[in-house]
């Protein structure tokens, strides 16, 4: 059966899994969870630290529980959307937090629309036991605008619209009913908050905050600084909506609706979701999931792309590596990584962008990461996937940790059929399995961070990286199989070659390491193979001719954004336009069906159909399902500093 959201946040740490549905909307849930034993954070450069001010200033989306709610920073000020179902005879229901992707009986849908980057307008469409909302917001100078209108209701009595406000974080101030408005004042700063709403008699609303109140009849405005008419605040909504709605534009908009404000760090970073972070009590952070949400951001918000580079790195465990998970309240996987793609994507940022300061702020954690894998993870000659159990006391209630499960988690595959039967040792707490993509990222890596080291002038690292990477080529190059056309896994134990194919068996593509007609036979005879990955929706996650392609769930046969982006950004070290453009054209249009339908961006897709909604395990809105429109920005956009094809 599949999971639910809350087995699907067990299964990534390894812990039980429950029938019931964790709904993790209340503030309560982060003070449940006890700081542990992590590394101390670097202090922020004066450049990084002006970037971060940058990104926290001014009205957007900046809560986590709520995309209905409003926020100034760097005061805290809130202005928060909220409903009221006035139809139920044995008692009434109150919506305070708006989420995209929620998915349970009597829970809100909501439909985001444009979101840009600083938060000068969004727009999403909410539905709601039986009620609809469109809720438009924009920025007018410094001012706030809000327009909430009223879509559909099909009840006898309209629903109550709420606009409560408030000072999050425990930050300095208060806001006040004064009149026919309210005032937020913190003592250095005081905004007034007008609206155009017709106040309704007392109503017993569970909010201990100012609020402005009435039945939701006609279209109620909102705005900070001074009275604006409905017809005043259309205007500026429609002045600040963009007015393309292009790959760019999708990619701004999933990006803006899963960026937010972090007050125990006091940073702006863009997790995977909100579902996500809400349940991981405020915030999660994943290694290779937020190093592509820097690239997602680099189409349009350089600072948010350093910020989700740098505040990943920021995250190392003690032990020098950045952590499968970082979660609130100090919980990490202090016994596992993930794939190591840290490297490529800062090098691409900085090949983007041009700060060196950027470089000199990233290459120390990176340089200490690189060298973890080569200590800790090296078999036979070869990279293996491993879980270090003499850190279950750091976190006690991540059972994977030790076991064969939490090594496939440092794969970033939680179950891929690749780990079917795959030899784990307990007394090593490695997989003894060589695998392809591992090895191919790391030479990346490699490669990638000896080319940043150059342009720092650092020649001694620059040369041991360039002989590490050299040597895992090589190794790299022994898995090469003439007969079947492909790099394959193999079992360390036996010798055996795995005839299982991934995605991930094209990586060495990524890591430059195959030659130019092997690079030909593994694109003609595998990846362009209807029998194996290609076909309408591509590509899968195991090839369509394995029995386990039939599952469909997970990493068992469905299609990844990530994988997708990992083989293009592959193709495009090599002379194959054809294969590449292609790629391109199917990958935004599987991105498409469910974007312009219902606004969906999914966590994987369904190989077979296309859909993302098929399975609840697949999260709604999670960011990295846009890297399918980034591969046809890319493409059709290509940047002067792409590198040239091998020779």
């Amino acid at each position: 059966m599949p999971l639910c959201p809350t087995a699907r946040l067990q299964r990534k740490i390894g812990t039980p899994l429950f029938p019931t549905r964790f709904k993790p909307t209340t503030r309560w849930v982060a003070a449940l969870v006890f700081p542990l034993a992590v590394a101390a954070q670097a202090p922020r450069s004066l450049e990084y630290d002006a970037v971060q001010q940058s990104l926290a200033q001014g009205w957007n989306t900046w809560d986590v529980y709520s995309v209905g709610a409003q926020v100034l920073l760097p005061e805290g000020f809130t202005i928060r959307v909220g409903l009221k179902n006035n139809t139920a005879l044995n008692g009434d229901a109150f919506l305070t937090d708006l989420l995209i992707g929620r998915r349970g009986q009597g829970e809100e849908d909501i439909v985001p629309g444009p979101h840009t980057w600083n938060g000068s307008y969004t727009e999403l469409r909410l539905s709601w036991q039986k009620h609809e909302l469109l809720l438009q917001t924009a920025h007018d100078g410094v001012d706030l605008v809000m327009l909430a209108t009223p879509v559909a209701s099909k009840t006898s009595l309209p629903p109550t619209v709420v606009f409560s406000t408030g000072v999050l974080w425990n930050s300095p101030g208060a806001a006040m009913k004064s009149g026919d408005h309210i005032e937020f004042n913190n003592g250095s700063r005081k905004i007034s908050v007008y609206w155009t709403g017709q106040e309704q008699p007392r109503a017993a609303l569970p909010i201990a905050t100012p609020y402005f109140a009435a039945l939701f009849q006609t279209p109620i405005g909102l705005s900070t600084g001074h009275p604006r008419s409905v017809e005043q605040i259309r205007a500026i909504l429609q002045r600040q909506r963009p007015a393309s709605s292009n790959v760019a534009q999708a990619i701004e908009s999933v990006m803006g609706w899963d960026t937010f404000f972090d007050p125990s760090k006091s940073r702006v970073i863009s997790p995977v979701s909100r579902l996500w972070s809400t349940g991981w009590g405020g915030y999660v952070l994943f290694d290779w999931d937020t190093f592509f949400a820097a690239s997602l951001a680099a189409v349009g918000d350089r600072n948010l792309a350093y910020a989700d580079a740098i505040e990943t790195l920021q995250e190392s465990t003690p032990a020098a590596f950045v952590p499968n998970y970082a979660r609130a309240g100090g919980w990490k996987s202090f016994d596992r990584s993930e794939p190591p793609v840290g490297a490529m994507t800062v090098l691409a940022l900085y090949q983007k962008f041009h700060d060196v300061w950027f470089l000199r702020d990233t290459f120390a954690p990176l340089l200490r990461w690189n060298r973890w894998w080569n200590e800790h993870r090296e078999h036979g000659g070869y990279l293996v996937l491993g879980t270090d159990a003499g850190n279950r006391p750091l976190n006690p209630d991540d059972n994977s940790i030790g076991t064969q499960q939490g090594a496939m988690y440092e794969s970033g595959l939680d179950n891929s059929p690749m780990y079917d039967g795959a030899p784990f040792h307990p007394e090593t707490n490695r997989i003894h399995l060589a695998d392809v993509g591992l090895i191919s990222l790391y030479v990346a890596d490699c490669n990638a961070l000896a080319e940043i080291a150059a342009r720092l002038g650092k020649p001694g690292e620059e040369q041991e990286l360039r002989t590490r990477g050299a040597r895992y080529g090589a190794m790299l190059q022994t898995l090469w199989d003439e007969k079947t056309g492909m790099f394959l896994n193999k079992n360390l134990d036996t010798g055996a070659l795995s005839a299982r194919l991934s995605p991930t068996n094209f990586y060495p593509l990524l890591a430059r390491t195959a030659t130019p007609a092997q690079a030909a036979r593994m694109v003609n005879e595998h990846l362009l193979n209807p029998k194996e990955f290609w076909g309408e929706w591509v590509i899968p996650s195991i090839a369509r001719s394995d029995p386990a392609f039939r599952d469909q769930n997970y990493w068992r046969g469905r299609i990844w954004g990530p994988m997708n982006y990992l083989v293009y950004l592959g193709l495009r070290n090599y002379d194959q336009p054809s294969a590449r453009k292609q790629l391109a054209q199917k990958s935004l249009a599987l991105f498409n069906q469910e974007w312009t339908l219902n606004g969906h961006v999914h966590e994987n897709y369904n190989a077979i159909t296309g859909m993302g909604d098929d399975v609840s395990s697949s999260d709604r809105f999670y960011h990295w399902g846009a890297l399918l429109g980034l591969i046809d920005h890319l493409e059709n956009g290509a940047r002067a500093d792409q590198p040239a094809p091998a020779k």
